[in-house]
């Protein structure tokens, strides 16, 4: 019970300081969007496509690997801070040459390879102060990442107020990432020194072979992840106009918007995860089992109410410039409900060391993906990409769940089916209510078909004893 209430208080802080952030951020691409407007944001979007994917490559895995190894045994930070510390300044090197290469090959306008360099910086500065956080969030010391999240966030939008306001050109939004980061890492490092003191910098090069060898499956994972996910940002620059991209990515980073559910979740729970794997596989199993069932519970009516309300989201978000992103959101949300669904199953597998089965999975679906784009881009531009994104993602889903469930970390004690069911029956309930009800103010129409989703779960009986129970702890906090 002691564990269930520390999940339950890391968790909520965990969702309001995420809740805060997309909340933030939302607007920061609103108003950012409206401003550049399409061509200026696909710009910006898509430097933020190039240097997300090389972030991945300057943590190569050592972030998992850190989370997964120090919330087994605190006393090992110290010996791994300095080390890692080293090997991202190296891996950051080598990304600044591949990335001046890329940029160059690929022929760029000159204003699109300045803003990838800018933001290059940023995501350099953001690799190294990451590191304290990883200790943090080992220790299950929630309150600092939360307080990280909110720096960002904050700064982010005013500075882009600012911008907007004193109509400033679009390198000053690229140089407003490198600003926010210096900040959070200033903040994360005084936090650090303040909490666990200074460690004494010593490089024990005998340690980078094994760690290395342990963290770059979790790293080709992540960098699979991201390459599929921001691949059909760079391939539709190439084969159509940035404009297309701006359009595509304003659809995309309302998608992601929603991401906070699992992210804050998966930073909860997987320092939880991880030492059961040992100490409880039983434990294991039923955290993963809840997890899926919650994440069927907030994934699935997303899907259907998105779909149905993008006209009036995309319109009152962006405006009428944007009204080529009505289709690519209605497609695109579907990609996270089976995230949501996928969320708990790769948590799993990175807890139980596992994580070589990920990386071979995320590597298929990334030449997938690849691929999908090639042929479906040329043909139906947006579109296509959009449809690229779904399908690889239900693969990457279906065959991480087969995987999990033959390792006999599957749903044994809950009824997924019957609970699916369920929820798509809610879902469709609450679907009905929207189409019927359109015409109403759309804050109002979003909140009301929430409640009709919420009613309709209610009177069908998703909620079983245990979920009660847990609803119950976490409200006594």
């Amino acid at each position: 019970m002691i564990e269930v209430r520390r999940i339950a208080k890391n968790t909520v802080l965990i969702f309001l300081s995420q809740i805060l952030y997309y909340i933030l951020t939302f607007f920061t691409v609103i108003y950012t969007a409206r401003y550049l407007g399409a061509e200026g944001f696909g710009i910006l979007s898509l430097a933020l496509s190039i240097t997300s994917i090389f972030a991945m490559f300057i943590d190569m895995g050592l972030s998992t690997f850190m989370i997964r190894e120090v919330s087994r045994d605190k006393t090992v930070a110290d010996k791994y801070i300095p080390n890692v510390a080293l090997m991202r300044l190296i891996l950051s090197l080598i990304t600044i040459l591949l990335i001046v290469l890329i940029v160059n090959v690929i022929n760029y306008e000159e204003i699109v390879k300045i803003v990838i360099y800018i933001l290059t910086i940023s995501v350099i500065i953001n690799g190294i102060s990451s590191i304290f956080n990883y200790v943090f969030q080992a220790n299950e010391k929630m309150e600092y990442l939360a307080v990280n999240t909110i720096i960002l966030s904050i700064t982010m939008l005013l500075g882009t107020l600012i911008g907007v306001y004193y109509e400033l050109e679009i390198l000053y939004f690229a140089y407003l990432y490198v600003i926010s980061n210096c900040l959070v890492f200033t903040f994360i490092t005084l936090a650090y020194l303040w909490k666990f003191n200074l460690t004494k910098i010593k490089i024990e090069w005998s340690i980078w072979k094994p760690t290395l060898k342990e963290a770059w499956p979790f790293g080709v994972a992540a960098m699979s992840g991201f390459l599929y996910t921001y691949i059909d940002s760079i391939l539709l620059s190439i084969f159509q106009t940035t404009a297309v991209v701006g359009w595509y990515s304003a659809a995309y980073r309302l998608m992601l918007v929603v991401l906070f559910v699992p992210n804050a979740l998966n930073t909860v729970i997987f320092p939880v995860m991880s030492p059961l794997f040992k100490s409880s596989t039983e434990s294991l199993r039923s955290i993963n089992e809840r997890y899926l069932k919650y994440m069927v519970i907030v994934g699935i009516p997303l899907g259907f109410g998105t779909t149905f309300l993008a006209e009036k989201i995309i319109l009152l978000v962006y405006g009428a410039g944007f009204a080529n992103s009505i289709i690519i959101l209605q497609i695109l949300i579907w990609t996270m409900v089976f995230t949501f669904i996928g969320a708990s199953f790769v948590q799993v597998l990175q807890s139980i060391n596992k994580q070589l089965i990920i990386t071979k999975i995320a590597i298929i679906c990334l030449i997938i993906n690849v691929i999908l784009n090639l042929i479906l881009i040329p043909l139906y531009s947006y579109v296509g990409a959009s449809i690229a994104t779904v399908l690889t993602e239900i693969i990457l889903v279906g065959y991480t769940i087969y995987a999990a469930v033959k390792l006999g970390y599957g749903t044994k004690n809950i009824n997924v089916k019957n609970d699916l069911s369920k929820v798509i029956v809610a879902s469709s309930i609450m679907s009905a209510f929207i189409l019927y009800f359109n015409e109403l103010n759309f804050y109002l129409l979003a909140i009301l078909s929430i409640l009709v989703y919420i009613v309709s779960i209610i009177l069908l009986g998703v909620f079983d004893d245990i979920d009660k129970l847990l609803i119950k702890n976490l409200l006594n906090r």
